[in-house]
């Protein structure tokens, strides 16, 4: 496996890119991948699995044109395949329902509102791309400059 991959997927290009510039300190460690609609990350995940490879993390908005971020992260809960990707919900037009069918349906492991600090999305990747390499057994040591030291200790004391 190369590089952990983090998918982005909103359909404005302007968030695309401020997501890109808020990730790349990152990019030493890390593959950031853009969609620009759900059908467009299906299919760039469908590619990735038929290489043997998958997401690690994948930054979804929730209101897109032909399929909603919730709907996409449903699916993709529901497909085997890709149930060990850690899911992040970034928007700023959610309704209280979509929340909840979020976490319920999508089983989601973080919702950040936009506008965003970037510090704090930055956080809240390093702490899923930790538990994404611990939980799926890879060898977690060359990403330790930007793996959340707290998960990882917590992830690691769960194994022991």
């Amino acid at each position: 496996m190369g590089k952990p991959r983090i998918l982005i997927v909103d359909d404005q290009r302007d968030v695309l890119s401020t997501v890109r510039k808020d990730l790349a300190p990152l990019e030493d460690y890390v593959m950031l991948e853009e969609c620009e609609s759900a059908e467009e990350a299906k299919r760039l995940l469908e590619e990735l699995d038929a290489g043997g490879e998958t997401a690690a993390v994948i930054i979804c908005d929730h209101i897109m044109p032909q399929k909603s971020g919730v709907e996409l992260l449903t699916e993709l809960n529901h497909d085997t395949r890709f149930q060990s990707m850690k899911k992040l919900l970034l928007t700023g037009l959610a309704t209280h329902q979509d929340t909840i069918t979020a976490i319920n349906q999508a089983s989601i492991d973080r919702y950040l509102e936009k506008p965003w600090d970037p510090e704090h999305m930055r956080h809240m990747v390093k702490q899923l791309l930790t538990q994404f390499l611990l939980r799926s057994g890879l060898d977690y040591q060359p990403y330790l400059p930007i793996l959340d030291q707290e998960t990882l200790f917590q992830e690691i004391k769960k194994t022991t």
